[in-house]
């Protein structure tokens, strides 16, 4: 599983984060039609792991399904037994890095600083995401690809409908998106339809982006 070819065809990752487990299918399934097959569900979600189980055996095949906030090894297991392709991390953490290295299990650790990225890189990982991006300076990306050549990055933290485009401006490689992925208002009375094209518009945008470089 090639992470950064996954990015560069995905560039915005939809974060589950303590979604409603009744909401699930309905809500991923709004996204995925908006052209968003990119999903990360957050361990800190009250049955996260049914989730992970849920949306692999509703859309296997038709989205890549990962694990967020995976703080240790063990959690990293766990994630993986529920049906997880990817993991993510909120930070550069020694073990989880290492678990995921000696047993070949796709990663986009989190980083913020040289030092992180450094670790990240040793441990074989050089699609990163950089958290929180919204907190750092523009030019922060581009200065870091100077001497940690190799490395993308995406950005998390901050991302909204907004400030969208000015992530991939900067050098960012995709963007996740939580809360901020959906209208509220449509999201909270269900209107999937709504949610979809929202979705569709934001995607629409980065594609006109880059067909402008």
């Amino acid at each position: 599983m090639d992470l950064r070819k996954i990015v560069t065809e995905n560039p915005i990752l939809a974060v589950l984060r303590k979604v409603p487990f009744a909401h699930t299918i309905p809500m991923a399934g709004a996204i995925l039609s908006g052209g968003v097959s990119f999903f990360e569900v957050a361990l800190n979600s009250e049955r996260a792991l049914e989730q992970i189980s849920l949306l692999q055996s509703e859309f296997s095949g038709r989205a890549w399904i990962g694990a967020g906030t995976v703080r240790t090894a063990a959690m990293a297991a766990e994630a993986v037994r529920a049906g997880a392709q990817f993991l993510l991390t909120p930070c550069a953490d020694e073990e989880v890095l290492a678990y995921c290295q000696e047993n070949q299990i796709p990663l986009l650790p989190g980083a913020l600083t040289p030092t992180e990225i450094s670790a990240c890189l040793r441990h074989g990982f050089s699609t990163i995401k950089l958290f929180p991006a919204d907190a750092m300076p523009k030019g922060y990306v581009k200065n870091l690809k100077g001497p940690l050549d190799g490395t993308e990055y995406v950005a998390m933290g901050g991302v909204n409908a907004q400030n969208l485009l000015s992530f991939f401006q900067q050098g960012y490689l995709g963007v996740g998106m939580g809360s901020s992925l959906l209208p509220k208002e449509a999201a909270a009375a269900g209107d999937w339809e709504a949610c979809a094209g929202h979705v569709a518009s934001m995607l629409a945008q980065i594609q006109a982006w880059k067909g402008q470089k």
